[in-house]
């Protein structure tokens, strides 16, 4: 049974930074795509940043140069969030799956920023 734990959120100051992970299990092969999405109530899932099984990623225009993606062993996907602004605020997912629409989803982890 396929699973995706998100761990990381919290609540920050603007500049600050924070690290978002998660531990994707019961793949039998490694997941050719794994991604970072947000949301925040009321607007539509945003995709922050998606990483093939060779790290070449893709970023929203909103984070480049702030967010980084990478893959780590055993199937994890770690998210590293800096320069935080308020617009950053939302709920941060971990997606995973060998095809697009990814169909493998981890619960949410709450990203606030104050100004």
């Amino acid at each position: 049974q396929v699973q995706l734990v998100v761990s990381g959120g919290g609540s920050v100051q603007a500049g600050g930074s924070l690290r978002l992970s998660c531990a994707a299990s019961g793949f039998t092969v490694r997941p050719y795509y794994m991604a970072w999405f947000r949301q925040v109530p009321g607007k539509e899932r945003e995709e922050v940043a998606f990483i093939d099984l060779y790290g070449r990623t893709t970023y929203a225009d909103s984070v480049k140069d702030r967010f980084t993606a990478s893959r780590g062993s055993k199937n994890y996907l770690y998210l590293d969030l800096n320069s935080l602004q308020p617009d950053d605020t939302a709920m941060y997912y971990c997606a995973a799956g060998n095809d697009r629409p990814l169909n493998y989803w981890g619960q949410g982890t709450q990203v606030t920023v104050s100004s």
